[in-house]
């Protein structure tokens, strides 16, 4: 696989080709483009990647397309066939670093397991991504993500205590994945290449759908385990600081968080309220968290009879910390995300011009850049394959035969 063009970013010279599909490798493969390196993504000929047909739509095109493969370049493949499978070992061949979310086995199967890349490239990075893992008694079965959020323990805890579990608004355990398989890749790249002179050998990373969830309850695994603690739904307040809570105001609603007793003591006074200090019930923190409720009643019963505005004025200037409850159109009239570029303009030739994410996070010398939303189903394929050393007839017959 030959280089694309100078890439702007942190990652120029990464070479990463994805097998995988739908979110999680998609959004993984995203980040790495974004920060300059160049991916290859590959769908099935006759079944693109199932988020082409994901509304919003504009112009027939799914905007959640143009948001996950931008900055890559697209080429059609079938890998269960003998051709398909030549044409992505080429593909391997110069690669860093190769994605898949196959379910476990199927990669095997159609002889592109690791070993099978690893004869063509013994340095070669491959990023396994499936529901539970590749190994365990769960491993061959299919998952996505809104299971992982139910068996990570992430439903459970999340919501309000008289209700149901509550699933996320995002397809957050796929989006949580996606970012500790960047974190994991760019940890393999640095053992490969750096890490004590560099090892200069690939290896396999497994990630599952369930595992980064679970592993962001910090504290939970050890409190049961100890004191046979199960943390409960407890709403929008926190189990370990009070307050913390979203509080209505008179045309919105604030979010506010005193995590230490001096923050708390400047909120009290900004609402006019210092004889909550002294009380016993929210002497401390720990009794504070005990008695939320009644706390959190006292600090809206101020807030309600305050706009937003007026809130986040008065607590701030005693050096509270709060915020508002935003939706997109808040988010782009804000002047903290236009200062920092977070929604940037794309022109495309199926949509035209509109606004995208920026890139994240900020890199002061090498930033990245937006520089194409996604591209058509096989947009890429006579550039990509053509670098392989294939001519315009044999790419044309790989078109017939279905393979590209």
């Amino acid at each position: 696989m030959t280089v694309a063009a100078e890439r702007p970013g942190p990652l120029d010279g990464l070479r990463v080709v994805d097998f995988s599909g739908m979110i999680s490798g998609g959004f993984a493969t995203l980040m790495l483009a974004d920060c300059g390196a160049d991916v290859v993504f590959a769908e099935h000929p006759e079944h693109p990647d199932p988020l082409r047909e994901w509304p919003p739509f504009e112009e027939g095109v799914s905007l959640w397309w143009k948001a996950i493969a931008r900055n890559k370049r697209c080429v059609t493949l079938n890998l269960s066939t003998d051709r398909g499978r030549d044409l992505a070992l080429d593909l391997v061949r110069d690669a860093d670093v190769v994605f898949e979310n196959f379910r476990p086995g199927t990669m095997e199967r159609w002889g592109l397991g690791y070993d099978d890349l690893r004869e063509v490239n013994e340095s070669v990075i491959m990023v396994r991504i499936s529901g539970y893992g590749q190994t365990g008694p769960r491993s061959e079965k299919p998952g996505f993500g809104t299971v992982a959020e139910g068996i990570s323990g992430w439903a459970h805890a999340n919501g309000f205590p008289d209700r149901e579990p509550l699933l996320p608004p995002i397809s957050l355990a796929d989006l949580t994945a996606a970012q500790f398989a960047v974190m994991s890749t760019l940890m393999a790249v640095f053992e490969r290449d750096v890490g004590r002179g560099g090892s200069g050998e690939g290896q396999v990373i497994d990630v599952s759908l369930y595992e980064p969830l679970f592993r962001l309850f910090v504290g939970d695994v050890e409190a049961f385990d100890v004191q046979g603690a199960v943390r409960d739904r407890r709403g929008n307040q926190h189990p370990n600081a009070a307050p913390r809570n979203v509080y209505e105001t008179a045309d919105g609603y604030i979010t506010l968080s005193a995590s230490n007793q001096r923050i708390w003591e400047r909120v009290a006074r900004a609402i006019d309220r210092e004889d909550l200090i002294d009380q016993d019930r929210f002497a401390t923190n720990e009794k504070r968290v005990e008695n939320a409720d009644a706390l959190d009643a006292e600090i809206e019963a101020w807030t309600r009879e305050h706009s937003t505005d007026e809130v986040i004025e008065t607590i701030e200037a005693e050096g509270g910390i709060l915020g508002p409850v935003y939706d997109m159109r808040d988010v782009f009239a804000d002047e903290q995300y236009a200062a920092r570029d977070d929604v940037v303009t794309v022109d495309d030739e199926e949509v035209g011009t509109f606004r995208t994410h920026g890139v994240i996070p900020k890199f002061s010398r090498t930033p990245g850049a937006v520089t194409h939303a996604g591209p058509p189903h096989g947009a890429h394929n006579v550039e990509v394959y053509s670098d392989l050393g294939r001519s315009a007839e044999e790419i044309a017959d790989l078109e017939r035969e279905g393979i590209i």
